[in-house]
This record gives structure tokens, sequence and C-alpha cells, in this order.
């Protein structure tokens, strides 16, 4: 079922849920760029269907549906969620983000304990002025350009921004499987490029995020600043899943987090790279069943 949420200060969120409406709710914090159809992928919600689990997806601000948020924070995410819980008549979920959402899971398990029951990410970014760690070891030069563009010249970084939009909306995804195997190790491959089907239904997540402009695209830099919430804070069960052939997010920025989260239990996998990650989403599923 698909929702309009209606925020303290005025904005909207779009928010489509899946599954039993009786079922143990777990919000998915999709990545950057995409939007809440990622979190219905087929895999998924057949997974959490056996489970008896209710699938919350929502655009953050900017993507898709969802109205901008300029200059948001990471930790901005709480007040959304919290406002999501509120119309869905929520008291009590779990969560879990991707990639780009695993900061907004984290933000969750940090703002939200009388919400959040337990948080997972899987390949998320760690701070990028975290202490002590070496944000750019065994990362794809692509990726580092970016970044340091973004930190350089945000005037530029904008620009360049809007472009990789207007090509990612014109792209074919046997286009994007060529662009994508200087990145993907051969784990990711298999999932990515060997199967077109899953290509072209997180492309397709991507362009509905991207269609209405790159501002939530845009705003989602703010990983590359400081959070607004302390890990320390997080007191809630984490689970942190990092796969050791990941080149966009490596892995060092994992087990970076590992070492920051309270009571986290982290699994780094051997053979799993950015994208073949989420073939993990049903164990995580199992253990967030497991840590209500």
């Amino acid at each position: 079922m698909q929702r309009t949420v209606h925020t303290p200060d005025g904005r909207l969120l779009a928010v489509e849920d899946r599954g039993d409406p009786a079922g143990r709710p777990v919000l998915v914090h999709h990545g950057s760029p995409s939007a809440r159809h990622s979190a219905f992928y087929r895999p998924y919600v057949q997974d959490a269907a056996e489970r008896g689990l209710r699938l919350i997806g929502y655009d953050r601000p900017g993507y898709g549906e969802s109205s901008p948020q300029p200059g948001r924070s990471v930790a901005d995410c709480a007040a959304d969620v919290r406002a999501i819980c509120a119309e869905l008549g929520i008291d009590r979920l779990a969560t879990w983000g991707h990639s780009g959402g695993g900061p907004y899971a984290l933000a969750c398990a940090a703002l939200l304990p009388d919400l959040v029951t337990a948080a997972a990410t899987l390949a998320s970014p760690a701070p990028f002025e975290g202490e002590g760690l070496d944000y750019f070891a065994g990362m794809s030069q692509d990726r580092v350009d970016d970044t340091r563009l973004f930190v350089t010249d945000k005037a530029a970084a904008r620009k360049k921004l809007d472009r990789d939009r207007e090509e990612i909306l014109a792209m074919s995804p046997e286009v994007v499987a060529r662009g994508l195997e200087s990145t993907l190790t051969p784990a990711d491959a298999a999932l990515q490029v060997g199967a077109g089907e899953v290509l072209e239904f997180f492309l397709s997540c991507t362009r509905d995020g991207l269609a209405p402009g790159g501002q939530g695209w845009w705003d989602d830099k703010c990983m590359l600043m400081p959070w607004g919430f302390g890990l320390g804070d997080i007191a809630v069960p984490v689970l942190l899943l990092h796969g050791r052939q990941d080149v966009l997010v490596p892995p060092g920025q994992g087990e970076w987090l590992a070492a920051h989260i309270p009571g986290v239990e982290a699994r780094l996998l051997d053979d799993v790279g950015h994208a073949s990650v989420v073939n993990r989403v049903p164990d995580v599923h199992a253990w967030l069943l497991e840590h209500q």
C-alpha cells in the first residue's frame, strides 16, 4: 500500500509497505541514489512473507515522490522515521539499510531507541572523517575522484552529479552493466551482470529516485559531513555485514564501524562485494527476528 506522510515541518514523504499488515514491521533505507521500491526486490518480499514481516520503504527527501530537504544531515532521517511510524500506527520496528542507506539505519538505532528494536547494515560507509580511518584505502578510483571533488569543489561536484544523473536516466541495462565491470567482483558480476532481471530492477529504482531531479542524491552527500549523532550512543543490537571484495565501500570502512558500534555483531564476508552482499538479506531478516 502506498501512502503520503506529512512531516511536522510541512514536507511530504512517499511511503510504501508490503506484506502482512499485522506482521513485524521492518523499515528499509534505500541506497544512494535509489528509491523506496528497492525495498521490494522480489526475493526480499518472498522472504519477508515467509517470516511474517511487513516491509516498509520510503523515498528519502528529494528522491522520488518525497519533498526535498536541502541541507539535511544523516541524523535528520530519525524525525522522518518517527513521522512514518506515527502515521502507520507503529510503536516498535526493526530497520536495515544497504550501502548509502546504512548510515541512516544507524542514525535510527542511535536516536530512536524507543522505536527501533534492532538495526542492520549491508556495505555501509563509515564517517568520512572517522578517527584513524583511511577512508580511501581499497576504493575504486572513480569513487575516490568523486569524493575528493565534493570535498574540494562543491560547485563542480554538483555539475558532475547532474551530468551523471542525465546519463543514468538515458542508460540501458546493457550499458550500465558494461560500466560496472571495473568495480564489480566476480560475485557481484554473477548477481548484477549475469542476471538482467536483477540489474533492470535496481536500475528502475535508481531512475525512480532521480526522476524529479538530483537534489536527493546531492543531499545524500551529507554522509561525507558530520552525521549528527555518535555511534557510541547506539544501545540497540546491530548487525553489520560487509564484503571483503567491496571496492565501492571498501572493507576497511566496515571494520572501522565494527570497532566503534557498541556490541555490534560484525560479519566480514569473503568472496562478497558491494552488490552481492544483498544476497544476505534473508540472513538479516532472520537476525532481526531473533533480536525483536
